[in-house]
């Protein structure tokens, strides 16, 4: 079975941006549900066999119900994964790719902040990159890069409600700006980069235990 991943810092370290009354219900209930779900719909054996990533894959081919619950738990893990308190300095191969896409970083920024700011309903926030090449997409509800096999997703941000109503009184681009500029772990974003343009497979969910 899938497990919960502990949380690369304590409860209350995104503080005051994600406060520790909300990461503890959005990891300690929301995600754990997800994990719980996705647990619940496979097979017997069949989570000790297989990868999350493979698992969200092959259910984005019909399996609506399953994917929704395993693309969510790995989106929120991935998530956690992406932030850091005090967030972290950009790496230079990271920052001369974001030149090339972007400008530089504040163009960056930006373009990442308005895709956030004008998708509609629930979803996530990517910087992905195909080889050395970067973008910016949104996904709705469940959806993950993953499922594009060309795709490494280098940095995400959740904007499901729950991630900000109550820290941010539901303000999406002050939640935005105020997650870019204090939390993203840019040394875990170079990284991804380097398993993108290596074409290997970057992070990986935990694997399942039996």
């Amino acid at each position: 079975m899938f497990i919960l991943p502990d949380l690369p810092y304590a409860s209350g370290a995104l503080a005051p941006v994600i406060s520790e009354a909300t990461l503890l219900t959005h990891h300690g209930k929301h995600h754990a549900r997800y994990v719980e779900s996705t647990n619940a719909l496979l097979a017997n054996g069949e989570a000790s066999r297989a990868t999350l990533e493979d698992v969200v894959r092959r259910a984005a081919r019909g399996d609506t119900s399953l994917f929704n619950n395993a693309a969510q738990a790995w989106n929120h893990a991935f998530f956690w994964r992406c932030m850091r308190p005090g967030g972290a300095p950009v790496p230079d191969v990271l920052a001369a790719a974001v030149a090339l896409a972007f400008g530089d970083q504040a163009g960056l920024r930006s373009e990442f902040l308005a895709e956030g700011a004008a998708h509609f309903g629930s979803g996530w926030l990517w910087l992905v990159a195909r080889g050395a090449v970067l973008s910016v997409m949104s996904t709705h509800d469940a959806g993950s890069p993953l499922v594009d096999p060309g795709l490494t997703p280098l940095l995400v941000c959740d904007l499901w409600e729950h991630a900000y109503y109550l820290d941010h009184r539901n303000d999406r681009t002050g939640f935005l700006i105020a997650w870019w500029d204090q939390l993203v772990d840019w040394s875990f974003v170079g990284a991804q980069l380097d398993a993108a343009i290596a074409d290997e497979a970057g992070w990986r969910y935990p694997e399942a235990v039996a």
